[in-house]
């Protein structure tokens, strides 16, 4: 599964934060990190705060797209779409 993740970095505790819909009406999932944006330690700790919640390993998850940008495209190996909305809640329309 892959999922639009806008992330912040030094936001001072990790923790996904639910959904948001852009100007486009396309829904991205909000996660912040305590993690600064260097030499890619926010991305890795992205991929720590998201395999932790979505009880998901490590491996399974990677960025697709967007390393150095805010908004990431965030694929999850064997990620069910249930999963996703019993951890974050369902997708806005």
């Amino acid at each position: 599964m892959r999922l639009a993740v806008r992330l912040t970095p030094r936001g001072g505790r990790d923790a996904v934060q639910g959904w948001a819909v852009d100007g486009d009406g396309r829904a991205y999932l909000k996660a912040r990190v305590s993690a600064p944006p260097v030499e890619g330690a926010a991305n890795a700790a992205l991929i720590a705060l998201l395999s932790k919640a979505l009880g998901r390993p490590r491996s399974a998850i990677t960025i697709a797209g967007g390393q150095t940008a805010r908004l990431k495209i965030v694929e999850i190996e064997g990620l069910d779409e249930a999963t996703l909305v019993q951890v974050v809640g369902p997708r806005p329309i």
